[in-house]
């Protein structure tokens, strides 16, 4: 008696075991956020939590603990946490998008079009690796005024949930992602503040790709205005190029941007023949530049916290380093 009752209990633990595999699976699809079923969502926040502790403290081992075997056999991943790590040093995370894949296909390139609104929509496109279940976060660092996204894509193996991919790049600079940037950019443009666009076109050429995996939809038009920029500024401008209103006659040689704690800024470098020695005759030479740069340089002195000043003797080479005296002005 005992006997017979045994063989279909075991039949029907293995029936409920299946039936419970087939229940985690769940249906094929693509869910995002707030779609994601909340027991499945939280166990995927602990993982996120325990990665982020682990990138925080700059632990690769504890990190390689989360990694799949395909992973861990390609390239260093020392590296990719300490540059984590370092942009993780304030603080915590917040989750920009997340996304739960369930796709019953053979495994292969897999792309996902993000439904974001407007400019910042974007596609996410990669590789099913050999999982068919798999969870994408985006972790959004806070790194002074500008933000930095880690990727971490998870795979489900017959061992349990591990990474299979781990990046990061940067989301946004000033606190403004790529089309942000673009779409100021092009009101710069407008009042022919040229530098000013250029500034801006560069910064979002930084954030055009903040994780291996993404794509903006408009990213084509974005490079495509940046060139159209970068033409007109140099058909605008001759470097060097002299500040006429001053009578030193200074002479302007390169801009760039400088990031500091509070954004990134303007930084104009420019000749002076007032020796580096001289601080005080240098100082009340800025003092004229600083009247007249927005002439110069319409837009500049626009708008912005800070405009930063690197004054030379020479003209730098590439080849040696030179000295020069910095000058900060808050507006």
């Amino acid at each position: 008696m005992k006997q017979y009752l045994f063989k279909p209990l075991g039949f029907l633990l293995i029936v409920v075991a299946f039936y419970g595999c087939q229940q985690d699976d769940g249906p094929a699809g693509t869910w995002k956020n707030e779609a994601i079923k909340a027991d499945k969502r939280e166990e995927f926040h602990k993982l996120n939590d325990q990665l982020f502790d682990a990138l925080k403290a700059n632990k690769p081992e504890d990190v390689k603990n989360m990694m799949s075997k395909e992973l861990l056999e390609g390239d260093p991943i020392e590296r990719t946490v300490e540059l984590i790590s370092l942009r993780s040093k304030l603080g915590s995370y917040s989750m920009l998008d997340e996304y739960y894949i369930n796709d019953k296909s053979e495994p292969g390139p897999l792309v996902i079009n993000a439904d974001a609104e407007g400019n910042n929509a974007y596609t996410l496109k990669y590789n099913q690796s050999t999982t068919k279940q798999n969870y994408v976060a985006f972790l959004l660092l806070k790194n002074g005024a500008d933000k930095w996204l880690a990727t971490a894509i998870y795979g489900k193996y017959d061992y349990g949930w591990k990474l299979n991919k781990l990046d990061i790049g940067q989301y946004t600079i000033n606190g403004k992602n790529a089309p942000e940037l673009y779409q100021q950019a092009k009101e710069k443009y407008a009042k022919a503040y040229w530098i000013d666009a250029v500034n801006d076109m560069a910064a979002a050429e930084k954030c055009f790709r903040p994780s291996g995996q993404w794509q903006y939809a408009d990213e084509s038009e974005m490079s495509r205005f940046f060139y159209k920029v970068v033409q007109q500024v140099n058909g605008k401008y001759t470097f060097p190029y002299t500040i006429g209103q001053v009578p030193s006659k200074p002479k302007i040689f390169r801009i760039l941007t400088q990031t500091m704690p509070e954004g990134t800024f303007p930084m104009i470098y420019y000749l002076s023949s007032i020796k580096l020695k001289d601080t005080l005759g240098l100082k009340r030479e800025n003092e004229q530049v600083k009247k007249v740069i927005g002439k110069a340089l319409p837009g500049i002195d626009q708008d912005k916290k800070y405009v930063l000043y690197s004054v030379f003797n020479g003209l730098p080479d590439g080849k040696k380093t030179l000295e020069h005296f910095d000058i900060t002005d808050k507006l």
